[in-house]
């Protein structure tokens, strides 16, 4: 009887997987969430002021001139365009630096401005509206003061809670540099066996 020589068996080796690069564009969204209830608070009780100074409020119609404008499109329509408008920042700026925010946070601050003059339209309504009439009402709310301080907390909004996400993008990018060195030494070792 011939003894049966054993045969080496091919070992297969994968290789790792690269590292999946972290985004911070969900972190941007969630951020500008928090900042747009800050706007939303900030451009109320800027209303609330205005009001005041006008001597519209007074100790028993405080809560009524608080609620009012929250069933109003020249209320809500600057809000909602705010935080598309710092989303779409935070998804085009990614893991960049402060001072991105701080230069393109000057659209935000438009694109709020804009937002008011759009929500104006809507409570004109302007779809029952003349072409002219729009354009008397887009004249009129040029420099109305809740325009410019809807440009105002918009751009100072994104400069402030831009800073919050370009930290946490810095955070992200190291954190990804640290995976990608880790990956290069693992593929820099070689395959090993293990018994």
């Amino acid at each position: 009887m011939i003894a049966a020589t054993p045969q080496h068996q091919p070992i297969f080796v994968q290789a790792p997987e690269p590292p999946r690069e972290r985004s911070n564009r969900g972190t941007a969204g969630l951020i500008g969430l928090l900042a747009t209830v800050v706007f939303a608070i900030l451009y109320l009780g800027l209303g609330l002021g205005w009001n005041a100074l006008q001597g519209n409020v007074n100790g028993e119609n405080i809560v009524d001139q608080l609620i009012a404008p929250l069933t109003m499109w020249g209320f809500w329509v600057p809000v909602v365009v705010f935080f598309l408008s710092f989303w779409l920042l935070g998804a085009f700026i990614n893991r960049g630096r402060w001072g991105k925010w701080v230069i393109f946070g000057l659209l935000v601050g438009v694109a709020s401005y804009g937002g008011y003059i759009l929500g104006q339209l809507f409570e004109a309504p302007f779809w029952l509206i003349t072409s002219s009439e729009a354009t008397d009402l887009v004249s009129e709310q040029l420099f109305a003061p809740f325009a410019i301080a809807a440009f105002v907390l918009g751009r100072e909004l994104t400069i402030w809670f831009g800073a919050w996400v370009a930290r946490s993008g810095a955070r992200k990018t190291e954190l990804n540099a640290e995976a990608q060195r880790e990956y290069e030494r693992t593929l820099e070792a070689g395959p090993t066996l293990s018994r």
